[in-house]
Formats: structure tokens, sequence, C-alpha cells
């Protein structure tokens, strides 16, 4: 299972860094691929986890959740 979640506030890889270190954090998560240019997170998952889950583990960081894409 996959979601793409759509991200706003990146603007270095050290963000990048923190998104994924924040998804990796949610128990039921395998993969995260942050995508600096395209604004984006691709995760892979183990088990279902909620959309809310996501938005609130990226945005305790900083940064805006606009979406799943």
């Amino acid at each position: 299972m996959e979601k793409v979640i759509k991200i706003e506030g990146m603007t270095c890889m050290h963000c990048v860094e923190t998104v994924k270190r924040a998804l990796y954090s949610l128990e039921g998560v395998s993969y995260v691929e942050v995508s600096l240019e395209e604004g984006k997170a691709k995760v892979k998952l183990e088990k279902e986890i909620p959309f809310e889950t996501f938005k609130s583990a990226i945005e305790e960081w900083g940064y805006k959740v606009v979406g799943e894409v």
C-alpha cells in the first residue's frame, strides 16, 4: 500500500530529512521518499494509517500538508 502526500514549506535537504524522520516515526511506515522539487512524500505502508496521522506528524515540524495525491 502506498500514499503520496503533498507538502508545502520544504526549502532544503534538511527539510527533506526532517519530513522523512517524522514519517518513519509512525508505526506501519516501511519506506519514505521525499521530493523537495515536487513537494511530495511517497510513503509505503505495512498497514493502513489515517491521513490525519501523517498530517499531524509532518505539521508538528512546521510544514504544511495540503493533501493526498
